[in-house]
């Protein structure tokens, strides 16, 4: 297989959100958390749902675990 750099622009947003959403150890938060006061959802947790998300939804623990 060749490596070629010519769709770089297509993996961009990939590279921006792993910087966005990794904790810096000068400010100990994440770039993501200081522009927006909370820390993003990773696309992962809209498919399976953790307990960060439910709780912001304000489901009760019983729905909580009939999503799990």
């Amino acid at each position: 297989m060749t490596v070629t750099y010519k769709d770089w622009q297509e993996k961009l947003p990939f590279a921006l959100y792993a910087y966005r959403t990794s904790v810096k150890t000068s400010t100990g938060a994440t770039p993501f958390s200081l522009v927006h006061g909370m820390e993003a959802v990773l696309p992962i947790e809209v498919e399976i749902p953790s307990l960060r998300v439910l709780s912001e939804l304000k489901l009760d623990e019983a729905e909580w675990i009939q999503a799990r």
